[in-house]
């Protein structure tokens, strides 16, 4: 699968960097970093080859919209609906995703470990499902998606053989869960970047001296 290359960085795009500002040489003095992310959306929202039958774009900007939005991320989650928009996404699927994602917004990570040491720091927390009304809209396969979703980013310790049962009763190939695994990751690691170069740019360092965010 190959990628467009002419897309500006998201990361830099979402958190307001421009050439020449002090974020701006932050985040090159870690180039590689910066270069794996952007190839890394490249991949999941900008391929040149998608198989039909595959992960189709119009879910990958779905679920992206409804992630970014559950994890805070206002201007990240309107960059990927404008995305969703581009695939012709009906505003109505665009609303449901916003509705769905205000009742599953939540902090964590919640969960329980196995008996023992550990257990003190089990967290009780939404266990978020797709309303009926949003169901009708948004089908079986994308609700099965965001409620997993939602799983890996709130109760990751808490998911199970069930919880991927539930994606392939659902429509959703090996191959599929796989991508659609990478994908909440890499946009989990977007909105944490996100957020530390944002808090960056509003408490710069005392005399301008540069501070180091988060692995960008």
């Amino acid at each position: 699968m190959t990628t467009h290359t002419t897309t500006p960085d998201v990361i830099d795009q979402l958190s307001g960097i421009a050439p020449g500002q002090p974020l701006d040489a932050i985040r090159a003095g870690r180039a590689q970093a910066r270069i794996h992310s952007q190839q890394s959306y490249l991949a999941l929202f900008e391929p040149q080859l998608l198989a039909a039958g595959d992960f189709t774009l119009e879910e990958r900007f779905a679920i992206a919209t409804f992630v970014t939005a559950v994890q805070g991320q206002a201007q990240a989650s309107r960059f990927y609906a404008d995305g969703l928009a581009r695939q012709d996404a009906s505003q109505r699927l665009i609303d449901a995703l916003a509705v769905e994602a205000a009742a599953g917004t939540a902090a964590g990570p919640y969960g329980r470990f196995p008996a023992g040491p550990l257990s003190r720091e089990d967290a009780p927390g939404l266990s978020w499902r797709v309303s009926d009304a949003g169901r009708a809209i948004l089908g079986a396969r994308l609700s099965a998606a965001l409620v997993h979703a939602h799983l890996l980013v709130f109760h990751p310790r808490d998911a199970g053989a069930q919880d991927l049962q539930a994606l392939l009763d659902a429509g959703w190939t090996p191959t599929d869960i796989v991508t659609l695994s990478q994908l909440v990751a890499f946009l989990t690691f977007q909105v944490r970047v996100v957020t530390g170069l944002q808090v960056l740019a509003d408490h710069p360092a005392p005399g301008g001296s540069k501070q180091e965010p988060l692995a960008s």
